[in-house]
């Protein structure tokens, strides 16, 4: 896997700093958000051509990665803060 910045970038100068996808002004919560509703993957990429499908996988694989970890009630806490 890639490090975290080939996926998503964190920027107070994009989108007030909510996370997007690395390279553009696309928030990643958009392919949650479209995922959540039942639209397919391809269909968020045809939205949004300027994610790549690697870049889409990608971000899923880090919220498995976070989701499947033991130190998920750590990560929520620091999150909620």
């Amino acid at each position: 896997m890639k490090s975290l910045d080939n996926y998503i970038t964190i920027d107070p100068e994009i989108q007030n700093g909510q996370p997007v996808f690395a390279g553009t002004r696309v928030p990643v919560e958009s392919l949650f958000w479209h995922l959540e509703k039942g639209i397919p993957m391809n269909e968020f990429l045809e939205d949004f051509p300027s994610v790549t499908k690697e870049q889409a996988v990608g971000v899923l694989e880090i919220a498995h990665k976070i989701f499947a970890s033991s130190k998920i009630g750590q990560i929520y806490e620091a999150v909620i803060g």
